[in-house]
C-alpha cells in the first residue's frame, strides 16, 4: 500500500471511489482525514503543503457529501495519557464508526 498526500481540490467525486475515509479527532475541535482510493492510502492537504484541518464532524460531512464513502469511521488521539497518570496508551487505536449522513 502507497502512502500520499491527496490534494482535496484534485479529487473527483466521480473518479474517486473512497473506500475508507477515517476522521482523526484531536484537541480543541481539530480533526484530520485520510482515505483510500483503490490502493493509495493518504491525508487529505489543502492546495498548500499542509493537512487539511476540519473544525467539525459537520464541516467533513458536508465536503465529502458528492463522493461514494464505502467506509467512514472516526479515531480519537489524545497525547494526554500519561500526563495525567493513566498507563501509556495501547498501540493500536480504536475506530468508531461515522456516520457520513447529513443532518436534515
Amino acid at each position: 500500500m502507497c502512502i500520499m498526500k491527496f490534494y482535496f481540490d484534485k479529487l473527483d467525486p466521480l473518479n474517486h471511489e473512497i473506500s475508507l475515509l477515517e476522521v482523526h479527532s484531536y484537541e480543541m475541535n481539530v480533526y484530520l482525514v485520510s482515505i483510500t482510493v483503490g490502493n493509495e492510502t493518504g491525508m487529505i492537504f489543502s492546495d498548500s503543503d499542509n493537512p487539511k484541518r476540519f473544525h467539525s464532524a459537520g464541516e467533513i460531512r458536508q465536503l465529502f457529501e458528492p463522493f461514494n464513502v464505502k467506509k467512514a469511521v472516526m479515531v480519537h488521539d489524545t497525547p494526554y495519557e500519561e500526563m495525567i497518570g493513566n498507563p501509556p496508551k495501547a498501540k493500536v487505536s480504536a475506530a468508531l464508526p461515522f456516520s457520513m449522513d447529513l443532518p436534515y
